[in-house]
C-alpha cells in the first residue's frame, strides 16, 4: 500500500484531458502535437500575461507537466498550479519582469525517461543500471523505455526554444530565460541548467525527486546526482538555484537529501544572493501545495 501511495504521487501528472485550459488571467496559445526529432509529439501551452503586446520584449519561463499548470477543471486529480493567478499577482505588484510560460506537456508514458538526468544515471555501473531498469517498481515507471533526457533538453533547446523565440516577442539571452519544475521535473530542470548553461539563467526545483524510485535506503541514484552537481552545477557569478521541500507524502524522503544537496551547493559558491532553499514543514507532494508557495520561485528568479 505505501509504494502505491507513493506511485501515484510520483506520477500525478500523467493522465490529463486535452481540452485547452482556461486560464483565470491572461491567454493561453496551444501549439498541438509539436513534433520533434528527438523526443515523442506533444503539446506546448504558451501563457501570455493579459497585456501582451510585440511592441516591447519579454522574458521566457519553460516549466514542464506543462498539462497541470493552469486549470485544475482539465487535470486528471483537479489540482493546478495556479501560475497564472501567481505570475498575474507578481506582474501586478511590479515585483517581477514582464515573462510569458511555456508549458511542455509531458508524454505520459514517456514521462519518467524523458525527466531523468541521463548522465548521472550512465555513471551508474552497468549492474546498477540494469538492477534500476528492471525492478519490480520502476518497471512501471520506466515502462520500457530506456533515459531520454538527453534528447529532452536537445528539444527544448535546438527545436522549442528557437520556435518560441521566433513566434513570441522574447528575450533570446540567457539572463531572460528560465526553467522550472517539480518532482521529476526538478531534476530535469536542474539537469537543463547544467547541461546548458548557456541557454538557462535560473532554475526552480520544487520538491526534487532525488531518490529517483521510491526508497533511499541502498539506493545509488541520490549518490550518482550529488556527484554530477558536484562537477556540473554552473556559475553562481551568472546563474540562481531555487529548491524547496516538504515531509509529508513523497516529500517525507527528501529533507535529509535535500541537506546534502545543499551542502554541495554552497561548496561551489552559491550564497543567498543566488540560491535559496525553502523548506515548508506539513506540506505534501502535489500540485496544490506547489501551487501555494509558487510566488517564491517565481519572484526569486523573476525579479526586477
Amino acid at each position: 500500500m505505501k509504494h502505491l501511495l507513493l506511485f501515484s504521487c510520483l506520477m500525478t501528472t500523467l493522465f490529463v484531458s486535452a481540452q485547452l485550459s482556461i486560464p483565470s488571467s491572461g491567454i493561453i496559445k496551444r501549439h498541438e502535437n509539436v513534433t520533434s526529432k528527438y523526443v515523442t509529439a506533444r503539446h506546448v501551452d504558451v501563457w501570455l500575461p493579459a497585456d501582451y503586446t510585440p511592441s516591447k520584449k519579454y522574458a521566457v519561463l519553460y516549466m514542464h507537466d506543462g498539462q497541470m499548470l493552469f486549470d485544475s477543471s482539465t487535470t486528471w486529480n483537479k489540482q493546478e498550479w495556479g501560475v497564472d493567478e501567481s505570475l498575474s499577482v507578481l506582474l501586478k505588484q511590479k515585483k517581477i519582469q514582464p515573462c510569458i510560460v511555456v508549458g511542455i506537456w509531458n508524454s505520459g508514458a514517456g514521462r519518467f525517461a524523458d525527466y531523468f538526468p541521463q548522465q548521472a544515471f550512465e555513471s551508474l555501473s552497468q549492474p546498477q543500471q540494469d538492477s534500476i531498469y528492471n525492478g519490480v517498481n520502476s518497471k512501471a515507471l520506466f515502462n520500457g523505455q530506456k533515459i531520454n533526457s538527453d534528447n529532452y533538453l536537445k528539444f527544448l533547446v535546438n527545436e522549442l526554444k528557437p520556435f518560441i523565440d521566433s513566434t513570441y516577442s522574447t528575450y533570446k539571452d540567457r539572463q531572460h530565460t528560465f526553467i522550472a519544475g517539480s518532482s521529476m521535473g526538478g531534476l530535469i530542470s536542474l539537469y537543463a541548467i547544467c547541461e546548458y548553461p548557456q541557454v538557462f539563467g535560473a532554475a526552480a526545483c520544487l520538491s526534487t525527486h532525488w531518490p529517483g524510485l521510491f526508497t533511499v535506503e541502498g539506493n545509488p541514484i541520490p549518490q550518482a546526482f550529488f556527484n554530477y552537481m558536484k562537477k556540473q552545477l554552473p556559475n553562481p557569478a551568472t546563474h540562481k538555484l531555487y529548491f524547496d521541500y516538504g515531509d509529508q507524502t513523497l516529500d517525507a524522503l527528501y529533507p535529509p537529501l535535500q541537506q546534502q544537496a545543499d551542502k554541495i551547493v554552497k561548496a561551489k559558491g552559491y550564497t543567498k544572493k543566488n540560491w535559496t532553499t525553502k523548506y515548508f514543514p506539513g506540506e505534501n507532494h502535489s500540485e496544490a501545495a506547489w501551487k501555494k508557495r509558487l510566488q517564491i520561485p517565481l519572484a526569486f528568479m523573476l525579479g526586477k
